[in-house]
Parts: C-alpha cells; structure tokens; sequence
C-alpha cells in the first residue's frame, strides 16, 4: 500500500509484500514466490501510477490563515458538456474527522456519473488541535466546525474564478459524520450559495431547517444522532427534508474502507435524491 502528504507518496509493504522484495535483494531462488507476486507487484505499480497520474490533489493556500488546504478534484464524465452559458453542478466533499478525504471516492465517482464536480476537502492539519471528546461536544467541538466552514467558504470564493464552466453559486455540500457537522454549520450560517446538504451520519450539529436548501440525511444503525439534529416529523413536512436510515450499517463503514453493498446503497440513495425522487423512493 501507499501513503502520501501533500508533497510526497511512500510505499507502505506488508508482510508479504517484504517476503518478496527481500528474495530479490538477497538474490535467492524463490520461482514459485515470484510467480505468485508478479501479478501483485503489477497490480502495485498500476496503483501506484494511477494515483499519480489520474487524480488532481493539490492545496490551497489561504493567506488570512496562513493555512495550506489539502484538495482533491474530479471532474464529471461528460465535462465537455460543461460550458459558461450551461455550467455544470458542483459538489464539496467533506470526510469524517481522521478519515482521508481521498477514501470518499466510491461518491466522487457517483457524483461525476451524475455531472458534478467534486471538490474532496481536506480540513483537519497537523497544526490543528484534536477534535474535543468531553465536555459539551456541542460547545467544545464547536471551533473545529466555525473553522471548516470557514474552509468551504474559502474554498468556494477561491476556486470559482478558475472554474467558469461550474455553478459555484448552487453548491451540494455532501459529507459524512463530523464533516456533516461542519456542512450544517455553514448550511446554517444562511450563504445563499448553499443548494444541497446531504450527510452520511453526521450527529451533532442541526440539519438546516430553510425552504431553500434541500437536505437528505443518510444514516446507519448502530449510533444516535443529538436530540434536535434531525427534523420532527413536522419539520421534515414543512422543510422537505428526507432522512433514511439503512438498516444494519454502521457509521464508521460509510467510507472507502466499507463494505460494497454499503457503499452500493449510500451511492443508490445519493442518486435518487439528487435524480428529484421523493423520499419515500430514495
């Protein structure tokens, strides 16, 4: 496996994978191990070059912060169709606190199939102090969410000159668990350039609750959100908003890491909400 940071990639090598670099260095007669692993070092090396090649990470920098913004971009399957006079959507992808927000990939693809851009944000540095775990998590972890959507701000207001072809001023904030909590946060600081919030099992701060933003919330099965996160049933009439529970997920498989027929439904839902399904049928 590999593991990189803004400037560089390394090669990660497990067990295995050290069993058969070291029949090389040490110039043994291992036949049978190399022809076992020729197709896993190809299959690395293909990794490896599709990684590099394949993908547009990079950072912004913004100056007020001094803060060095990881980024990665995607663009839809059909970007030729995107234009100046016919911009395509866009969406801001926000992980889960001490997940890549490279492992979201499973929905980048779904919203590229469906016309987005994707920017997958990158909002937790070295520098920053750890997500608080007592106290009021409403007040403790609040800083870390008024900074995050500070980030998205930012990164709207950076990226879309450069980007005439997309509609920065509709954007679908997407994300899931403590990235879900910075997405409301800014959803409900009232920017008019916020169309759509869905999160994945994001649990502390209240999903936005305004006629001009449309909100699904997907959730697992196995951890509550905070009282008042999710809509009554009275607010999701008057406000429109869907929540979906998916039995027997749990929250922390809602990434790349997850299990396929998981990521399968979560893409599913994602798409139904977005193709105009009522909630009943996402």
């Amino acid at each position: 496996m590999k593991a990189c940071n803004q400037n560089n990639c390394i090669i990660l090598l497990d067990a295995e994978d050290l069993i058969y670099f070291k029949s090389i260095i040490w110039g043994a007669s291992q036949n049978q191990i190399v022809k076992d692993y020729n197709l896993k070092f190809l299959a690395l090396v293909t990794s490896i070059f599709f990684s590099v090649f394949c993908f547009a990470g990079n950072t912004v920098y913004d100056e007020s912060r001094d803060r060095q913004i990881p980024i990665d971009i995607s663009h839809p399957t059909a970007k030729e169709q995107c234009s100046e006079i016919q911009k395509c959507p866009v969406a801001f992808l926000s992980s889960g606190y001490g997940v890549p927000h490279s492992k979201y990939t499973f929905l980048s693809k779904q919203l590229n199939e469906l016309g987005y851009m994707v920017v997958a944000i990158g909002h937790e540095l070295e520098t920053d102090p750890p997500l608080s775990v007592s106290g009021d998590l409403y007040e403790t972890r609040s800083e870390n969410w008024s900074r995050g959507a500070e980030t998205l701000d930012f990164i709207k207001h950076n990226l879309e000159p450069d980007y005439p072809s997309y509609n920065f001023n509709d954007l679908l904030l997407i994300a899931h668990s403590n990235g879900g909590d910075i997405s409301s946060w800014l959803a409900n600081e009232g920017k008019d350039y916020v169309g759509t919030v869905i999160t994945i099992d994001h649990r502390r701060v209240p999903l936005p609750r305004s006629e001009d933003i449309g909100v699904l919330s997907i959730r697992g099965s196995d951890y509550p959100a905070d009282e008042g996160v999710l809509p009554s049933q009275q607010e999701s009439a008057q406000y429109g908003i869907c929540v979906k529970e998916i039995p027997e997920s749990r929250h922390n498989d809602m990434t790349d890491y997850g299990p396929k027929w998981l990521k399968d439904e979560i893409s599913r839902k994602v798409a139904n909400y977005l193709n105009g399904f009522e909630c009943e049928k996402v």
